[in-house]
């Protein structure tokens, strides 16, 4: 399915906590090109959940929420109104000055939150 870009929604606990379009490298189908000497990555987009497509985020939640309530990084291609899932990262990244481009130090702080409110939880606080 080639598109110019890919879709990546951060999941957490059933929550989208980021959003981020992906460009192809230049003149290759995939966001890396590791054979490349120059131009090895495409540029990035990281933009709040909200100002991404509707039907991504609600594509990525569903994907994610059969994995269970973890942390997922779930990868997307959207042609027109098709939205298919490539994968569910269940270990994904989050790069300074890529997924964190939008939201910056907060949402650092949003994913410690959250881990730090399912221990309270499990520890019955």
């Amino acid at each position: 399915m080639p598109t110019d870009f890919d879709w990546r929604i951060g999941i957490l606990n059933n929550q989208p906590i980021f959003a981020c379009r992906y460009h192809m490298a230049k003149n290759h189908w995939q966001i890396y090109n590791h054979k490349a000497n120059s131009h090895r990555s495409g540029n990035v987009d990281a933009m709040s959940v909200e100002k991404a497509p509707k039907q991504v985020v609600k594509t990525a939640l569903k994907a994610a929420k059969t994995m269970g309530n973890g942390f997922y990084g779930v990868d997307l291609k959207q042609h027109g109104d098709r939205v298919v899932v490539i994968e569910v990262n269940d270990n994904p990244n989050v790069d300074a000055g890529v997924e964190d481009l939008h939201s910056g130090h907060m949402l650092y702080q949003q994913i410690m939150g959250i881990m730090l409110r399912l221990l309270d939880e499990m520890n019955g606080r």
